[in-house]
């Protein structure tokens, strides 16, 4: 049952890495940004809109990567209650939700408390893991 907040946030991870091209493409198309502002990844020339995008796809590849690290171990182990797993769902939509915020109005208040809540629920998880093992 851990494998399904951890399929729900990939899927989503490819998703925002698929929009993220699509608003680079279509800035370029549209002559917002020019071809080779992407050379070397962000540059000066490439507006908020576009690049919040690619900050938001950084963020998803971020701490996530500890979600899944831990999510694996759970499993590993044979440790998977069904405490794990709703600390793996909220997670998760603290993850959707701080997306959401992030990539409409990016609201400067709500959105680090919303990160700061997820990662507090991931450093949960690897406090129950490692007392679990201990």
């Amino acid at each position: 049952m851990v494998f399904a907040p951890v399929g729900v946030l990939a899927v989503w991870t490819m998703v925002v890495l698929f929009l993220t091209g699509l608003r680079r493409l279509g800035a370029v198309r549209a002559r917002r940004i020019p071809p080779g502002a992407f050379r070397y990844g962000e540059s000066p020339e490439v507006p908020d809109d576009v690049r919040v995008w690619n900050r938001h796809l950084m963020n998803l590849l971020e701490m996530p990567l500890l979600f899944y690290v831990a999510s694996v171990s759970f499993y590993v182990t044979r440790q998977v209650t069904a405490g794990v797993v709703a600390l793996a769902w909220a997670y998760v939509a603290l993850r959707l939700l701080h997306s959401f915020i992030h990539l409409t109005s990016n609201r400067v208040v709500a959105r680090p408390l919303v990160f700061a809540a997820g990662n507090f629920v991931l450093l949960a998880q690897w406090i129950w893991f490692l007392a679990r093992l201990l």
